[in-house]
């Protein structure tokens, strides 16, 4: 039985030669990615913000001016509306109110006198500044910790240069991911924390696959130059990536468009994490290789992996 392959076995791509064309964008997006977060920064949602949320589905098709109106009078401070999927249906955010939570939940009880009767009110959140602040930080530290696992991992697993290249292409993936949604506006919530940790999770795995696959070849073929060599062990894994990457990416593009509004985000997140994934994997971890001298360690532990192999050969 022939298995499905969306790249031909023969395939050889020498992306090696592109290498340094790929780390220079690579780079280059990075940087520009930190500018952003740093000059423009990001649209922090109530999670890291604190203030005050409130979905709404008004009886019909909501009245954006008018409501604007409604709620701007009250003297609750900033207040934003959002359409949010369905004509009918808003998201107000509230600056968090001067005082505990009974002013939180006063001006919770003015913005429903402003709206009226026949209004659902389907979410109401609160979070206060201290726990917002609280959850930034631990946001930021679990990614940091990730990684930081990450690179332990592929230590012990293959060697350093491998973990370095590991590292390297996950801080790709994470600040490519943080730039985007600074250019583009997009909420930076708990959701999104969690799928720039999934992102991480998902990269490592496809980068483990392929250098597991260099690895083999360096014991293989001692003589081989090493760029060809990592030639080869790209294309021989690029089905196998290509193929999961379009697969995940069916999933995601189907909670994009149908998931609703409260997922879209992270929707969004993960699929250009899963596309940035994929390429960092191919092109940034793999030949940062060629300027770490991997092949002199990881060829001179070969010797023993081919006389085993040369004994159990019959």
């Amino acid at each position: 039985m022939r298995l499905l392959r969306i790249v031909a076995d023969e395939t050889n791509i020498p992306f090696m030669r592109f290498r340094k064309l790929f780390i220079a964008i690579s780079s280059l997006a990075v940087v520009l990615s930190v500018v952003l977060v740093l000059v423009k920064g990001m649209n922090f949602g109530i999670d890291f913000q604190g203030g005050i949320l409130i979905e709404v589905r008004m009886p019909q098709a909501a009245d954006m001016g008018k409501m604007r109106g409604q709620l701007g009078g009250l003297g609750l401070g900033e207040v934003s509306l959002q359409e949010f999927g369905d004509p009918s249906d808003v998201l107000i955010r509230i600056g968090a109110q001067e005082g505990d939570e009974t002013a939180q939940q006063a001006a919770i009880n003015q913005v429903k006198q402003a709206l009226g009767e026949g209004v659902d009110y389907r979410r109401v959140e609160f979070v206060g500044p201290k726990v917002s602040s609280e959850l930034l930080l631990d946001g930021v530290l679990a990614v940091a910790v990730a990684i930081i696992a990450m690179l332990i991992y592929i230590w012990l697993r293959f060697e350093w240069q491998f973990g370095l290249g590991a590292v390297m292409a996950l801080t790709h993936d994470v600040f490519l991911t943080l730039g985007v949604f600074s250019l583009l506006g997009l909420e930076f919530n708990l959701s999104t924390v969690a799928a720039v940790l999934t992102i991480a999770g998902y990269s490592i795995n496809d980068t483990v696959v392929v250098f597991d696959r260099i690895r083999e070849d360096l014991r293989k073929f001692k003589s081989k130059p090493i760029d060809e060599l990592l030639n080869g062990s790209i294309n021989a894994t690029l089905s196998r990536t290509l193929m999961t990457s379009l697969t995940t990416l069916v999933a995601l593009l189907a909670l994009f468009f149908l998931g609703g509004e409260v997922i879209r985000d992270f929707s969004f997140a993960m699929i250009f994490g899963i596309l940035i994934g994929t390429y960092s994997s191919i092109c940034v971890a793999a030949p940062l290789l060629l300027y770490t001298n991997v092949a002199s360690r990881a060829r001179s532990g070969g010797a023993d992996a081919e006389a085993e192999e040369a004994a159990e050969t019959p």
